[in-house]
């Protein structure tokens, strides 16, 4: 057990280290898409995801009222993308809707709320290198789902990796796997994490993933709370962790 836990802890010293080095940008502009769209690309064509020909990867639902894009940058270079929609009872877009409407509607009728990670893309030849891109890029997920306090963070995802997300996120099956689903030509299944009851213990485990109430706010704030996108956010997990700002950066080791 203290041997299990010795390891997580320099797994998460890794993770604060690569993250001294990482850049969020909120996507709002044509040209950022773009940006977003070529990432999309090269990853989905690595996975043989979507259907590529005649695609442009950018749909009306990137610019919902209540979708987050994000471009996740290493040393100024994206690596990765996710896109975030906060569904609520009176908003219901949201990619895992379309896909599985009736678990969905369930969670809404009852009065949920809910984060849908999707669109997760990585450059697939930094991931072959920093095969830690994606707990980078889902640091997003556990920002979102704390700062619209909702009740589940749903994931949409290859049977395969259900593994990690049950490992890491202690997320629930709700769909079991399901063939070539939608416009997707691989099989999906859905869960869920029930984040009131993982983040505490998730944080404790994984302090990389924690963040300061001013970090979640320049990353989703909106309107009145933020009324302009901020260029770049830089992590704060350093800061909520140990309660000082960032270090000088040491070269940082990728994660393998």
């Amino acid at each position: 057990m203290a041997r299990l836990q010795s390891a997580t802890n320099r797994f998460s010293d890794k993770l604060l280290e690569l993250l001294d080095r990482v850049e969020y940008r909120r996507v709002e502009t044509g040209e950022d898409m773009e940006d977003i769209a070529r990432i999309r690309f090269k990853a989905y064509k690595m996975a043989d995801i979507l259907p590529l020909k005649g695609s442009t990867l950018i749909d009306d639902i990137d610019f919902d009222s209540h979708a987050y894009v994000f471009g996740i940058y290493y040393e100024e270079r994206l690596i990765s993308t996710v896109r975030l929609h906060y569904v609520t009872p009176e908003h219901r877009v949201s990619s895992s809707g379309s896909i599985f409407p009736k678990e969905i509607n369930a969670f809404l009728d009852a009065g949920m709320t809910l984060i849908d990670p999707v669109r997760l893309a990585a450059d697939p030849e930094v991931l072959s290198e920093m095969p830690a891109i994606p707990y980078l890029t889902l640091r997003i997920a556990t920002m979102a789902t704390d700062y619209f306090t909702v009740d589940r963070c749903l994931q949409l995802v290859k049977p395969q990796h259900a593994a990690f997300y049950k490992r890491v996120f202690d997320a629930d099956t709700i769909v079991s796997p399901q063939k070539n689903c939608g416009d997707y030509k691989i099989d999906l299944t859905l869960m869920a994490t029930r984040t009131k009851e993982v983040l505490p213990p998730l944080y404790q485990r994984f302090p990389f993933f924690k963040s300061e109430s001013f970090e979640r706010r320049m990353m989703f704030g909106r309107g009145d709370v933020m009324p302009f996108s901020p260029l770049t956010v830089r992590p704060t997990a350093r800061l909520a962790h140990f309660g000082h700002g960032w270090a000088e950066p040491r070269p940082a080791t990728l994660v393998s």
